[in-house]
């Protein structure tokens, strides 16, 4: 997975753990797109300030994720609904379609 993503989504879960300040970098660099300078420029701190907060903050979502284990549950959860949404549909080629677009239905709405 791309880092940037990977970070995104880190950020997702743990993001509200993080300092205040480490919120608005990771935010503003990650999801908003913008350069070292402008994130230093926008919050009033040093360009390298800008960088360590951003890496300080990095090691802790990925310390948090490998103490909890939250993105990978979810991300397993996820792969598990769809192979079950995708079984069920192959059933529906042979039972009664009406008990299988339940299931189909149902796992839809845990993703959704």
């Amino acid at each position: 997975m791309e880092k940037n993503i990977e970070i995104s989504l880190l950020f997702d879960f743990y993001g509200q753990l993080l300092k205040e300040q480490q919120q608005q970098t990771v935010t503003l660099y990650y999801n908003d797109d913008l350069s070292l300078s402008e994130i230093a420029d926008q919050l009033n701190i040093t360009r390298q300030g800008v960088r360590d907060s951003i890496k300080r903050a990095e090691n802790l979502l990925f310390s948090y994720e490998e103490k909890l284990g939250l993105m990978k549950r979810f991300q397993k959860t996820e792969m598990g609904l769809y192979k079950i949404e995708s079984l069920a549909e192959e059933l529906a080629d042979g039972y009664d379609k009406n008990t299988v677009q339940q299931i189909i239905d149902t796992a839809k709405s845990l993703h959704e």
